[in-house]
């Protein structure tokens, strides 16, 4: 009886002890894990240098071969990548959907535990309260935006379709008008008309018919395409509401597979690196969308009271390229100051200035409040990652560039701060200015040190001279 009250004593202890202790609640690896202590894995104690040699030869060649055959081997990626777009899909919208469907499912539990204190489906009541409310609002924006958008956009294209080339030719009358003065400029401005429209008509009379046979096959390509994302997005939706009702037997088989193939320094390693993944990846995607839909409102209701034309296009342009970090501001910014000033060029020295004043107000107000310090990068490594992943994957690189390299830079970041433990050096940036160093033997001089030191020798030398 004394045995069982001590070991019901001892088991109250522990669960005091892992209480106090949060981290451990979700896991070893979601604190950075200790890296391995550089000791050879069994693999590389049973192989020789010769046989390591032979792998590593193995493997080059491998890779030319590879690097070969990258153009078949990208088109069978990129088919594969087509046959599971509805995956794909399903798990963007899955991953976009799971903040609602946790707070919801937070919420309705706690409602049903207090109501209901002996209902034994709890869980799954609350699960499938927050994925029927998530999908809700989902279909909630979907339509919302194209009862707005579609309409507003039809007729903002409509007008600029009728007015532009109006536009154009009083342009072109005021251009020419003001060089009538010239008679020089006037001769090079009219040569330069006489060829366009000798171009224009050459184009008309031998290209044309070609060129709308490859319009119409790229429109009927077009509608088609369109149709086929269509329904790709709606079979991702269903697909997403399976994800969603089941993430936790995915992420425990993930677990389970990570385990079973690497060592546990490894394994955590990489579950951390998972967790640190999903947290700047889920924090600036959420984060910026809802920014840039703050943005797109602030500037239609802006230019709603300044009467500017186009205005819920120039909103939804401006707020869509708004989810590119740095240049989507100014890349909506273009095309829309060039339509607002075919109307009128004094509204579009005004847009200017707005968009400038707006453009402050999310960089210095907005944005760090729903951001944050979610990437952890300065101003250039964001200009890089923006102009590398733009270049190699375009629009979707621009966007996840940021969040992809934020990942590259805190792995290696990791990576130093280990290296410089293991020599016993500070892993503080600020410690490495200019008059701090390390000496041969491996210590750590800081500059305060190595000032004392001058200042020392200094008032040695005064002594000795005098």
């Amino acid at each position: 009886m004394s045995q069982d009250k001590e070991q019901n004593k001892n088991d109250v202890e522990m669960q005091e002890e892992a209480a106090a202790i949060p981290e451990q609640k979700s896991g070893y690896y979601i604190n950075r894990p200790v890296l391995g202590k550089g000791e050879q894995s069994k693999l590389r104690q049973q192989l020789g240098r010769e046989k390591s040699l032979f792998i590593v030869i193995v493997i080059g060649i491998v890779f030319y071969f590879t690097m070969l055959r990258m153009d078949s081997i990208s088109e069978v990626l990129w088919m594969i990548v087509h046959i599971l777009k509805p995956i794909i899909y399903g798990l963007a919208i899955a991953y976009l959907l799971n903040p609602i469907v946790k707070f919801v499912e937070r919420h309705v539990s706690t409602a049903l535990r207090k109501a209901f204190p002996k209902l034994k489906k709890v869980d799954s009541l609350s699960r499938g309260a927050g994925i029927f409310s998530a999908i809700i609002v989902l279909l909630a924006v979907i339509v919302a935006l194209c009862n707005m958008m579609i309409p507003e956009l039809y007729r903002s294209i409509r007008n600029m379709v009728v007015t532009v080339p109006g536009q154009l030719n009083d342009a072109l009358d005021y251009i020419t008008e003001m060089m009538a003065g010239d008679s020089t400029l006037e001769q090079i401005f009219t040569q330069i008309l006489r060829e366009a429209a000798d171009s224009l008509q050459n184009w008309m009379r031998t290209d044309l018919l070609s060129q709308v046979n490859v319009l119409m096959s790229n429109l009927t390509e077009g509608v088609i395409n369109v149709v086929s994302e269509t329904l790709n997005a709606i079979i991702g939706i269903i697909v997403s509401i399976y994800v969603l009702y089941s993430k936790e037997t995915f992420s425990m088989q993930t677990k389970k597979v990570i385990y079973a193939l690497f060592k546990p320094s490894h394994a955590n390693m990489i579950l951390h690196l998972t967790a640190k993944s999903n947290e700047m990846f889920g924090g600036f995607i959420i984060g910026k969308i809802i920014d840039s839909a703050i943005i797109g409102v602030l500037c239609f209701i802006v230019l709603s009271i300044l009467d500017m034309p186009y205005t819920f296009l120039v909103s939804v342009i401006v707020g869509v390229t708004n989810v590119i970090p740095f240049f989507g501001p100014y890349i909506g910014a273009i095309p829309s100051t060039i339509l607002i000033m075919l109307s009128d060029p004094k509204m579009g020295i005004y847009f200017i200035i707005f968009i400038l004043i707006l453009q402050q107000i999310d960089g210095n107000i907005i944005g760090p409040r729903i951001l944050g310090s979610s990437t952890g990068l300065s101003a250039f490594w964001v200009v890089f990652a923006i102009l590398l992943g733009g270049g190699l994957f375009g629009v979707v690189g621009m966007i996840l560039g940021v969040p992809t390299f934020a990942v590259i830079y805190y792995i290696v970041n990791m990576v130093i701060n280990h290296r410089l433990e293991e020599k016993l050096l500070p892993i503080e940036t600020a410690s490495y200015d200019e008059l701090s160093y390390v000496d041969s033997d491996g210590t750590y001089v800081h500059s305060q040190e190595n000032e004392f030191m001058k200042d020392e020798g200094n008032r040695n030398a005064d002594k000795s001279s005098k």
